[in-house]
């Protein structure tokens, strides 16, 4: 369908579609460059680009010989220019909740990494205090630690709560299959009706999942149990690493039945 036409060229719905789609990329490639030194080469390679195409337009044969002799090597300059930051897009991709949801992405290793940290930190006695978020953003408190995104693993949780490590007091972050941050601070708990027995690292959990849909799991210092709050309460106490995948694989499986149900309501 024609919008309108200048001169003999014809604007349709296609050329306003294509406009938008490349302007969203070129605008998410600039958030996730920002501030790196990756957005300056970027630039420059723009300029490059821009300068092909200008050679091009005012027929200049000498420079339009030069830049395509060495166009062929530009998309090989390009990956190893900018591998990091490919890697970095890829990951944006794949963890962004459409694709999650079309290829099911399970929160299984998640799940199991932190089972494990758990029963280690318990064996250990050291205190830890894990915050799986789900659907509720939690930037606030990222901001408030020392930003990781790094790879799940219960060899790096179980490090930065040693009493020995910097990052150990505080909060982890575990969200879209990552480690987000660590040494995080939570809200304590206002609640009056609270077991006044109860430590820092268990108030802060109750405070975080009253005002999120956040999982917390708390490993006592003192005792080595393994306790998880969810929807401002304690919902387990004492749990085992086996009993503890359980509940968490039934809270994930019961968010996703919901959000199953309210999507036909949603959409009406």
């Amino acid at each position: 369908m024609e919008l309108f036409r200048i001169g003999f060229l014809r604007f349709t719905i296609i050329d306003l579609f294509d406009i938008i789609v490349v302007y969203f990329v070129f605008f998410k490639l600039y958030q996730i460059m920002r501030g790196t030194r990756a957005a300056q080469m970027f630039a420059g390679l723009l300029l490059i680009i821009l300068a092909s195409l200008l050679v091009q337009f005012l027929n200049m044969e000498g420079m339009s010989f030069l830049i395509n002799s060495i166009s062929a090597v530009w998309v090989i300059a390009f990956v190893i220019i900018f591998q990091p930051e490919l890697r970095r897009i890829l990951v944006y991709i794949g963890q962004s909740r459409i694709i999650r949801m079309l290829f099911k992405v399970e929160e299984n290793r998640a799940i199991n990494a932190v089972a494990e940290t758990a029963a280690e930190l318990a064996d250990r006695h050291y205190g830890g205090l894990i915050v799986m978020q789900k659907d509720f953003g939690l930037k606030g408190i990222i901001e408030t630690g020392v930003k990781l995104q790094s790879e799940i693993s219960p060899e790096l949780i179980v490090s930065i709560f040693s009493p020995r490590s910097p990052l150990h007091d505080g909060a982890v972050i575990i969200g879209n299959d990552l480690i987000q941050a660590a040494k995080c601070i939570l809200p304590l708990t206002q609640n009056p009706t609270i077991d006044l027995s109860m430590g820092t690292r268990h108030r802060a959990a109750l405070g975080i999942t009253e005002e999120s849909d956040a999982i917390a799991i708390v490993v006592s210092e003192e005792t080595g149990k393994i306790s998880m709050a969810f929807q401002g309460e304690f919902v387990h106490r004492n749990l085992e690493t086996e009993s503890l995948k359980k509940r968490l694989t039934e809270i994930y499986e019961s968010n996703r039945v919901q959000v199953r149900k309210n999507r036909p309501d949603e959409e009406a």
